[in-house]
């Protein structure tokens, strides 16, 4: 298992770029050396990761004579915004960074988003190359070159679609990752089961408790088929005009949750399990998912430990949240619905007394 890399292709013509997961490869001088075009890469992460793995990176780049200028950010949720983005402006400007110095984002899912971000407007985009060490950016974000920052009144409403140009997945990092953030992001393992993999689907239904116990095999399987889904679905759908929406399955109502809660207060995967729960019970309503089919589901996320019921906001604050959401068009709320475990869909069929009904029969 130690050597064994698992290697995939984000397809996007000249922009295209590879995924390399396994145990370990954040020690390979090799698979990172050849993205590297300057001596000198600045290093974003954070108060946490940090201390764990921002030694070891700058170990594997000082092999290839490459130095590092770290940039440590305040970790969480809370932190993703204008003031804490500008923090690595004043790096790069600081260390007189070139356009083509190598920006890395080492951290989960906030760190990836705003490493990416800064990049992305840096000198008009810098080189950028995303490590990520949590299950939820192993999986997700890390793929796909969605970068953005919080906005009091919505998540990830700034923020640009920017391309890393490797995306180095190291299983090992999920040793020192807590357990509530391990389980968080298996919401984001199970979407794509849910979503357009119904085998994967029934993998996890036999296979989640060697998750939950860490077991290297599993977590390296989880992960490589999240990507070679997420990946599919990028490389036909960049800019989220289609299919690419669908991989926001529970993030409409989870993104509600976050905002009215206040960053921090839940975990995004848990935002998303809760969010995915209120998406099932609005299908079965519409008729369209059966009640075995929501109980399964359900069962799935219990097994997880993860919410199955929303916070008690209200469906008045909850539709008030949504209507900022990035899906929105024409004025008309269209939400990622399920037909079947397995297939999703983009509907605007629901109208608001439907959405409310739901939201009220799952949240508590």
């Amino acid at each position: 298992m130690q050597n064994l890399i698992q290697t995939l292709e984000v397809s996007l013509e000249e922009r295209s770029y590879p995924i390399h997961i396994g145990s370990g490869v954040l020690s390979n001088a090799d698979l990172i050396g050849p993205h590297i075009k300057q001596k000198k890469v600045v290093v974003v992460s954070n108060t946490t990761v940090a201390p764990l793995y921002l030694k070891m990176l700058s170990a594997t780049l000082e092999k290839i004579g490459v130095a590092v200028l770290p940039v440590i950010l305040p970790d969480g949720e809370q932190y993703k915004t204008w003031e804490t983005l500008n923090l690595i402006f004043d790096a790069l400007l600081g260390a007189h960074c070139e356009r083509s110095t190598t920006l890395i984002a080492l951290g989960g899912g906030v760190i990836g988003d705003m490493g990416g971000f800064a990049a992305a407007c840096y000198q008009r985009g810098m080189p950028f190359i995303q490590v990520p060490t949590t299950l939820l950016s192993l999986v997700d974000s890390s793929v796909g070159g969605k970068t953005a920052i919080n906005h009091p009144l919505g998540k990830n409403m700034i923020g640009a679609f920017y391309q890393p140009r490797l995306v180095l997945a190291d299983i090992s990092t999920l040793d020192t990752l807590p357990d509530r953030e391990l389980k968080a992001g298996l919401a984001e393992v199970i979407k794509y089961g849910l979503i357009r993999d119904p085998e994967f689907f029934v993998w996890l239904e036999n296979n989640l408790e060697k998750l939950l116990a860490r077991d290297k095999v599993a977590l390296a399987y989880a992960v490589h088929r999240s990507c070679a889904n997420k990946a599919e679905v990028v490389a036909a759908d960049e800019r989220e005009t289609g299919e690419r929406a669908l991989l926001n399955l529970g993030h409409t109502f989870g993104h509600a949750i976050e905002t009215g809660l206040g960053y921090g207060v839940w975990l995004h995967g848990e935002a998303v399990a809760a969010g995915t729960l209120i998406a099932a019970e609005l299908s079965c309503r519409l008729g369209w998912l059966s009640p075995d089919a929501v109980r399964r589901i359900e069962q799935l996320f219990v097994r997880a430990e993860l919410p199955v019921y929303g916070a008690a906001l209200g469906a008045v604050r909850y539709l008030e949240l949504m209507r900022h959401d990035k899906k929105v068009q024409d004025g008309k709320m269209r939400l990622v619905l399920l037909r079947e475990i397995g297939r999703a869909v983009m509907s605007d069929v629901a109208d608001e007394g439907q959405v409310a009904a739901a939201i009220e029969a799952r949240c508590t």
